[in-house]
């Protein structure tokens, strides 16, 4: 078998091929004039999906019905929050992302806690701490929109060589996620649990740990996508995080991550977020009307899963 068919035989090949080849049918509808902004554009607003979807998919493959739908939630909490400490004072910066962080944490572990002591399943448990998270958000929030501080607006929007900030951000926690899965002894047992949690109980994997420790993870990398957004957007808003609830499941399963658990992928999250945001780009560039393109968007979606999952399959 040649290289290139041994590529083709990777399911997280198949979200970049499909960024590709949106991106020239975008640019071509410009002759080329578009390339440089688009491609600038994508990567910034990737990014963001790019942090929230690795936490994400360290949820998913713990195994079956293991999702996290706090995390909307807890990117708006974590921004207000977070802003409103701030106070546009440079000198509370990193305090700032301190509050996110710790936010995270907190969300995370009463995540896990719900999953285990009251023994519901996870989509009911993060479903419940999500209404919970956002109205503590809107409590907090109060209608106003406080602004980040200078100094960390201009990071959050800067490109210094023409790559955003929040792209070399997220770039940094794809590579923590990749080195936590592949050279780690937590990446085993996660991957194990996700195979199998009875066998995994046997083995002496301490699974309760593992798990939580997962949703943390996740709920604190939502909180810095969330703390990002804000500074990136000029101020928290209550609905800054909805976008991410599908966004975050959708860049997981097009990446190709195994929804039944037990195998990840962390390059495909870069190509499915891509992906995610210039097919969007290419209907809006069409003068698509707002339903049609949301119908487009899923077809395509769902026309590049089977195409991976059906190569992953055929595999040897």
């Amino acid at each position: 078998m040649t290289h290139a068919a041994k590529l083709l035989q990777k399911p997280w090949i198949w979200a970049y091929l499909a960024a590709i080849l949106v991106w020239i049918l975008t640019v071509s509808v410009t002759g080329g004039s578009s390339a440089i902004g688009l491609t600038h554009a994508a990567f910034t607003f990737a990014s963001f999906a790019v942090i929230v979807g690795t936490g994400q998919m360290l949820v998913i493959t713990l195994g079956p019905g293991n999702i996290d739908l706090s995390v909307p939630a807890t990117m708006t909490l974590a921004g207000t929050v977070a802003l409103k400490v701030m106070a546009v004072d440079n000198t509370m910066i990193l305090p700032g992302l301190l509050i996110a962080i710790g936010i995270g944490i907190a969300v995370g572990s009463a995540n896990y806690a719900l999953i285990k002591l009251l023994r519901i399943p996870p989509i009911i448990a993060t479903l419940c701490m999500s209404f919970l998270v956002q109205s503590t958000a809107i409590w907090t929030n109060r209608g106003l929109r406080v602004k980040p501080p200078p100094a960390l607006a201009e990071f959050a929007t800067s490109s210094p060589l023409g790559i955003p900030n929040v792209a070399l951000v997220a770039l940094l926690i794809t590579l923590g996620a990749w080195v936590l899965l592949e050279r780690s002894l937590y990446g085993r047992w996660i991957t194990a649990i996700g195979q199998s949690m009875a066998a995994a109980r046997m083995a002496g994997i301490p699974v309760d740990g593992a798990r939580a420790l997962t949703y943390v993870i996740c709920a604190v990398l939502a909180s810095v996508a969330g703390y990002l957004l804000a500074s990136f957007s000029g101020g928290a808003a209550l609905n800054m995080g909805a976008e991410y609830l599908l966004m975050s499941i959708a860049v997981v399963v097009i990446g190709g991550t195994s929804v039944a658990g037990g195998y990840s992928n962390v390059p495909g999250i870069w190509g499915a977020s891509l992906f995610m945001f210039l097919v969007v780009s290419m209907l809006n560039t069409y003068g698509l009307g707002a339903g049609f393109r949301m119908i487009m968007t899923g077809v395509i979606i769902i026309a590049v899963i089977l195409l991976a999952s059906r190569r992953q399959t055929s595999s040897p």
